[in-house]
């Protein structure tokens, strides 16, 4: 079993910097693929990045390429997803995942109780 917690998230205006982290604990993060998905009021939970066990392969949604970066210290069991240059459309709640494979429809396995961004414009 995988204990996430996301932590990071918060209040902004447009334009401004955020860095989520994810805490796992329970396995040895290691070993799983992890991703960040992000859900905004009414809408469904879509994906926004995902990076493999030893961070060789990364993948990110088209709308937050160039401007979000996501990454790993596996001795710490800790993710990031650093966001930059941000927008009132990234307001959402975030999420880390944990799965088998880094690819945006990895069925992922275990999921954090999810922070929530806020982006004033």
């Amino acid at each position: 079993q995988v204990r996430l917690v996301e932590s990071g998230g918060g209040l902004v205006q447009a334009g401004d910097s955020l860095r989520l982290s994810c805490a796992a604990s329970g396995r040895d993060l290691g070993a799983y693929a992890m991703a960040w998905f992000r859900q905004a009021p009414g809408a469904e939970r879509e994906f926004v990045a995902s990076i493999a066990w030893n961070a060789g392969s990364k993948y990110y949604a088209d709308s937050v390429k160039g401007r979000f970066t996501i990454s790993r210290d596996n001795a710490k069991n800790t993710e990031y997803l650093q966001m930059n240059n941000l927008k009132a459309e990234d307001t959402a709640v975030y999420y880390c995942a944990a799965g088998p494979a880094a690819t945006p429809s990895t069925p992922y396995t275990y999921w954090g109780q999810g922070t929530q961004v806020t982006v004033s414009s």
